[in-house]
């Protein structure tokens, strides 16, 4: 099995470099990441202006690979259309410290590197760490291992990608494994009003973290009582409830 590692948070990120330890151990392992953080660009690419490169070593020896002044997405593309001499078996995006899951996917630049994968052709997995600073990436990162060898052997559908998110635990006292369905429920966005020493007008975003979930079938409140979720997702956004119904709509050109 041949793996791409990605991430949102950079190439120096801790919770990158467990994955590739843990992967690396067992298996031709690449990685194309971010050369600086890049979290919360959703699914954004490069267009205007060049992708540039350099080869990456970490200090300690391990997480070979690529830095790229792209997205994460853009590490993706990269790393598949050109700088692998063969495609991948399975790309993994993580481990992100903090919790990716209800409507935080739309914006996260971990889920969306698993999303560009999958619209590759490839099966993925992104994966998060339910707190700011984890404890336990190499726990982590041990159970991402062994589900991607189920989905080296099992394989996905096209155009699907794994969302894991586990709690900042050992494995032995994590609740369990849950699969579930993405949390839609909209969490308490804020904008906080600040004025620079210059007496200008600045803003900073900031939200109630989607902590409040009860039911243990959705990704969030799964995880809140310590269950590694695990949420299938889809590249196809048709809402196929509302297109024959759509269809049946007086609609005229004129």
């Amino acid at each position: 099995m041949n793996v791409l590692l990605t991430n949102d948070d950079g190439i120096q990120a801790e919770g990158l470099r467990a994955l590739y330890r843990r992967f690396a151990r067992d298996y031709p392992t690449t990685v194309v990441a971010p050369e600086r953080e890049r979290s919360a660009v959703s699914h954004s690419i490069t267009l205007h202006k060049p992708l540039r490169l350099c080869h990456h070593r970490g200090a300690d020896g391990v997480h070979d690979g690529y830095a790229v002044s792209g997205t994460p997405a853009d590490c993706v593309k990269l790393g598949v259309l050109e700088l692998l001499e063969r495609r991948p078996d399975l790309v993994v995006s993580g481990i992100n410290p903090g919790a990716n899951v209800g409507i935080n996917l739309n914006y996260s630049g971990t889920v969306s590197a698993a999303k560009e994968a999958a619209l590759l052709g490839l099966p993925a997995i992104a994966v998060s760490v339910n707190s700011q600073a984890p404890r336990h990436y190499d726990a982590a990162a041990g159970f991402i291992a062994q589900l991607a060898e189920m989905v080296f052997e099992k394989g996905l559908p096209g155009g699907t990608f794994l969302n894991v998110n586990l709690p900042d635990l050992p494995l032995s006292a994590m609740a369990g494994v849950r699969v579930s369905r993405q949390g839609v429920g909209v969490f308490a966005d804020a904008f906080e009003k600040r004025t620079d020493p210059r007496n200008r007008v600045y803003f900073w975003q900031g939200c109630d973290p989607q902590t409040g979930y009860a039911d243990l079938e959705v990704d969030g409140g799964a995880l809140r009582h310590n269950f590694i979720t695990i949420c299938p997702l889809k590249c196809d956004m048709t809402a196929y409830d509302l297109l024959e119904n759509l269809k049946a709509w007086p609609l005229a050109c004129g």
